[in-house]
């Protein structure tokens, strides 16, 4: 495990120049540019930053990034290559390959729902229209929306979606804590009940709940029980949490023997420290998270 630890943090070094592309993206997305350090580094790890992120990426790539003070980072330039959204990659794929008309597409997004989803009267209707309907883009540079507009709450929802989607996009594993988004709501302009918008989508976000943990993934991302595309983070850690299942396995394999056969009362199963913690408990609420949602 102590490898595999030690692993992850080189993997993340080396993928640097995917991280900073990754902020870059992020401070394009924001209203005025700027994000707080809080929020980054609440983030970190969803995004593949390492723990110095704020000396090794902010401060060293000063052409990209600029410390108005000791918590804010703002965008120093534009970057039209990078202003393209996932979802746009889709639909031009769509487009182009499955030739469907520009109408179709030039507003949708990959749509798919689980085996035995019970649609209502009328959704499916209510969808078309839904992926017909323009809406700003996530790294448009004009004045978002107004609510009050025509077609206002809508446009301005669906602007929420494809940020979010975006957001969820530029995560490593495709995946993040529902609390997480409060922290770019206002930076992002999606002022919006984030809960609630994710469950009226059920064909783009999958939501699942462990314990008191609600867990966003983006359901296009993932096929088979991992992701359609991997990265070397993600395939790093992926090895990890086999290493802990299989650890666990093995325990839950000792401690029956141990019922069984009680006069080997010795039997020590895993180590525990002086406060009662075992060696990788930090990681295994995570882990469970993705084995119990590997086919989102």
């Amino acid at each position: 495990m102590k490898e595999l630890i030690l692993l992850e943090g080189l993997v993340v070094k080396q993928q640097e120049t995917e991280a900073v592309k990754r902020v870059k993206k992020l401070l394009m997305m924001s209203l005025n540019g700027t994000l707080r350090l809080h929020a980054l580094r609440l983030f970190k790890r969803e995004l593949g930053l390492p723990e110095d992120f704020r000396d090794s990426i902010l401060g060293k790539y000063s052409a990209d990034f600029r410390l108005v003070d000791l918590e804010v980072v703002a965008l120093v330039d534009w970057d039209a290559e990078l202003a393209v959204a996932r979802v746009e990659e889709w639909r031009e794929k769509e487009y182009s390959e499955k030739w469907l008309s520009e109408f179709e597409t030039k507003f949708a997004f990959p749509v798919s729902f689980p085996t035995g989803f019970k649609f209502e009267r009328g959704f499916k209707e209510r969808l078309k229209n839904w992926q017909r309907l323009p809406y700003a883009k996530p790294y448009e540079r004009k004045e978002v929306v107004r609510v009050r507009t025509c077609g206002g709450i809508e446009r301005y929802e669906k602007r929420a979606v494809a940020v979010l989607h975006e957001l969820l996009s530029l995560t490593v594993e495709k995946m993040v804590e529902v609390d997480q988004l409060a922290h770019f709501r206002r930076d992002f302009g999606v002022e919006v009940n984030v809960r609630e918008l994710l469950l009226r989508h059920p064909g783009i976000f999958y939501l699942s709940t462990k314990g008191k943990t609600l867990t966003v993934f983006l359901r296009e991302a993932y096929r088979k029980g991992g992701l359609v595309e991997p990265n070397p983070v993600y395939e790093t850690r992926r090895n990890m949490l086999d290493l802990v299942l299989l650890g666990c396995r093995k325990t839950k394999l000792l401690l029956d023997c141990d019922e069984s056969n009680k006069e080997e009362s010795n039997v020590v199963a895993c180590e525990v420290n002086e406060e009662g913690e075992r060696q990788g408990d930090w990681v295994i609420p995570f882990l469970e998270k993705c084995e119990e949602n590997r086919s989102p």
